[in-house]
């Protein structure tokens, strides 16, 4: 390996804002982040789920027998 091309591996400490701490290690000199696993929706199970059933009945309020038709034909 050639000497001196790579980038130095520090460990660093990241802060999210909503208080988490992390220690990790990393080229970049990351100290903060905006949201972590700690407070991500998705992992803390306060995600809005989207109502797809009522987009579905509004298509096929729209399209119904239109769409039905032509899906029937291919």
């Amino acid at each position: 390996m050639k000497k001196d091309i790579h980038p130095e591996y520090n460990a660093v400490t990241i802060n999210c804002v909503c208080g988490a701490t992390y220690e990790t290690r990393s080229t970049a000199a990351l100290n903060k982040i905006d949201i972590c696993g700690a407070c991500h929706p998705f992992y803390t199970g306060k995600q809005k789920v989207m109502d797809t059933e009522g987009r579905i009945e509004k298509f096929r309020k729209k399209f119904g027998s239109r769409y039905a038709q032509a899906a029937s034909k291919k």
